[in-house]
C-alpha cells in the first residue's frame, strides 16, 4: 500500500517531541493514512479501528454520535444549532436531543444492528465539554455494556482545560479540538462572544481567552498521551490564509491530526456567515490549502463533517433509523457479530495492502513523466469500486502518481437515479462537483450519464468493479503511462 503512506516528519523541538512521545509516535508524526509499519504497535492498536484517527479504517468501520450536551459557552459564526432538520448533514444538527440513559438505549440497539461500529464520540450539539455532566454520565452507562467501544468528545477548548483530569479517567484517548486561529484579530471575525468565568466576553478580547484556553488543552492533552485531532474550519478570505500557523502551532504542542473543513454556508442554515453571504471553498481551494499544509501536522482528509447524531460508516447516516421511538425499550445485542466482522476486516486489510502494494509497484517504471490525475470513487466502503454511479451520493477523491495512490478528499452530490431514471438537475451539479476530475471509477454507469460525462472530458470507467480501488487507479495509470511511451495521447 504505498501510495498511501504519509510521510512522517520529524519533530522540531525537543519539547514537542517529548509531547508527541507520550502518544507513541516518538519522534515521528503520525498521520490517518499511515499504517502498521509506520508507528509503534500500540499506537497503531488505538487508531486502527477509528474511522476518524485512520483513513484506512474508514473503509470499513461505523462511528455513533449521540446528541447529550445541548448548551454551549461560545457562538460561531458559521454554527446554528438547528433542531429537528433530518436532511441536513452538518455539525450542530441533530433531530433528538438524548438523556445519557437514553442514549445508553440508541447506542446498545445501533451496536446489535451495525456489526462496523466502533467508536462512540459526544460532538454536540452544543459542546461536549461545557455539558460535561452529561457527557461522561453518557459514558460511565456505555462502557458498562459496550467495553470494546472506542470514545471520543469533539469541543471548542474552552472548558476543556477543566476536565482532562476526567477525561483521563473515564480512558477517553482521543480528543477533537475545533480550533479556527491563534490570532485574537482574526478569531474575532468567527466568535462574536464567548460565555467564561460567569460573564459574556467579545470581540478581540473573547477571542484571546479562546485561544489560551486551546493551546492550554493541547499542552495538557498530550502531556496525558490523548491523542489529538484538531478540526480548523476554512473560511475564505479570513482564516485562509492563516491556517499554516494554526499548522504549525498545534504541530508544536503535539496534535496527531490536523483536519481542515470547507465552510457550510447557506442562508437557508440561519448562520450570520450564510446570511451575510460569506462564502465556502470550493474543492480545488480547499484541495489547495491542504496541499500547501503538507510537511506540517499530519493532515485528515477523509471528514464528513458529522451531524451531532450521525449513525453509520462515514459517507453514511442511519440516524433516522435508530430514533427513539424505532428502538426498544432493552435491545438484545449479542457481541458476536462484530467480533466476527472484526476478523473479517484483519483478513481484507491484509490482502488489500499486498493488492495495492504489488499494483502501485510498477508505476514509477515508465520512460516519461505522466502528471498526476486526480479521479473520483465510487465506493460503498470495504476500499473497493463497489457503486453504480446514479447511486453515489458522495465521490471519493484520489490523486495517483508514479509515486503512488493517494486519497486526497471527497465531492458530496444529489444522487442523480431518482426513482429509477435519471435526473439532470441531479447530473448538472455531479458535473460541477466533478470539475478537475479525469475519471470516474464505478460498478455501474448508465449509457446517458457516461456520454455526458464524455462530454464534459471526464472518463467514466466501469471495468474494475468490485476491485479494490488503489489497484484499479494503478492499472488505469499505467494504461496511460504506456500510451505516452508509445507515442499515444
Amino acid at each position: 500500500m504505498a501510495g498511501l503512506i504519509i510521510p512522517l516528519s520529524s519533530v522540531t523541538t525537543a519539547k514537542t517531541a517529548a509531547r508527541v512521545g507520550t502518544s507513541g509516535c516518538g519522534a515521528q508524526a503520525c498521520g490517518s493514512k499511515a499504517e502498521p509499519a509506520d508507528m509503534p504497535a500500540a499506537l497503531w492498536e488505538r487508531i486502527k479501528d477509528h474511522p476518524c484517527y485512520s483513513e484506512e479504517a474508514h473503509h470499513y468501520f461505523a462511528r455513533m454520535h449521540v446528541a447529550v450536551a445541548p448548551a454551549c459557552n461560545i457562538q460561531c459564526n458559521y454554527c446554528n444549532r438547528k433542531y429537528d432538520c433530518a436532511n441536513e448533514s452538518r455539525p450542530g444538527v441533530t433531530s433528538e436531543r438524548l438523556t445519557p440513559e437514553q442514549a445508553a438505549r440508541k447506542v446498545l440497539a445501533v451496536a446489535a444492528k451495525v456489526p462496523q461500529l466502533s467508536v462512540l464520540g459526544i460532538a454536540g450539539p452544543g459542546d461536549s465539554m461545557y455539558d460535561a455532566a452529561k457527557t461522561f454520565a453518557t459514558f460511565r452507562l456505555v462502557e458498562k455494556a459496550l467495553p470494546d467501544l472506542k470514545f471520543c468528545v469533539s469541543t471548542n477548548g474552552l472548558a476543556l482545560p477543566d476536565h482532562i483530569e476526567s477525561l483521563a479517567g473515564h480512558n477517553i484517548d482521543h480528543v477533537t479540538v475545533t480550533i479556527n486561529m491563534v490570532d485574537p484579530e482574526i478569531g474575532a471575525r468567527i466568535y462574536p462572544w464567548i460565555y467564561f468565568r460567569g460573564r459574556r466576553h467579545h470581540g478581540v478580547e473573547a477571542a484571546r481567552i479562546l485561544h489560551e484556553r486551546q493551546m492550554e488543552s493541547l499542552e495538557r492533552l498530550a502531556e496525558k498521551g490523548v491523542l489529538i485531532k484538531v478540526n480548523s474550519v476554512l473560511i475564505p478570505g479570513i482564516n485562509d490564509g492563516h491556517l499554516a500557523e494554526v499548522n504549525a502551532a498545534i504541530k508544536a504542542r503535539g496534535a496527531f491530526l490536523h483536519n481542515v473543513m470547507p465552510l457550510i454556508s447557506d442562508p437557508a442554515h440561519g448562520t450570520r456567515f450564510g446570511l451575510t453571504g460569506q462564502r465556502g471553498p470550493s474543492p480545488a481551494e480547499l484541495k489547495a490549502v491542504q496541499d500547501r499544509l503538507e510537511g506540517g501536522a499530519n493532515l485528515m482528509r477523509h471528514c464528513r463533517q458529522c451531524r451531532a447524531d450521525a449513525v453509520g460508516m462515514l459517507g453514511e447516516d442511519l440516524s433516522q433509523d435508530f430514533t427513539l421511538g424505532k428502538i426498544e425499550e432493552a435491545p438484545a445485542y449479542d457481541p458476536e457479530p462484530r467480533r466476527l466482522y472484526r476478523e473479517v476486516v484483519e483478513r481484507e486489510r491484509a490482502d488489500r495492502r499486498a493488492a495495492a502494494a504489488t499494483a502501485t509497484a510498477g508505476l514509477s517504471r515508465s520512460s516519461r513523466a505522466e502528471p498526476a490525475r486526480l479521479v473520483a470513487v465510487c465506493t460503498k466502503g470495504g476500499g473497493r469500486i463497489n457503486q453504480h454511479f446514479g447511486h453515489a451520493g458522495e465521490f471519493q477523491i484520489y490523486e495517483v502518481d508514479s509515486a503512488g495512490v493517494r486519497f486526497v478528499g471527497h465531492r458530496k452530490v444529489e444522487h442523480y437515479c431518482q426513482g429509477g431514471w435519471g435526473d439532470d438537475d441531479s447530473l448538472d451539479g455531479i458535473l460541477a462537483a466533478l470539475a478537475g476530475i479525469d475519471a470516474v471509477f464505478v460498478a455501474k454507469i448508465g449509457r446517458c450519464p457516461k456520454q455526458d460525462l464524455a462530454k464534459a472530458g471526464i472518463e467514466a470507467v466501469e471495468g474494475h468493479a468490485t476491485e479494490y480501488i488503489e489497484t484499479a487507479l494503478a492499472a488505469w495509470y499505467a494504461q496511460r503511462q504506456a500510451g505516452q511511451d508509445r507515442g499515444i495521447a
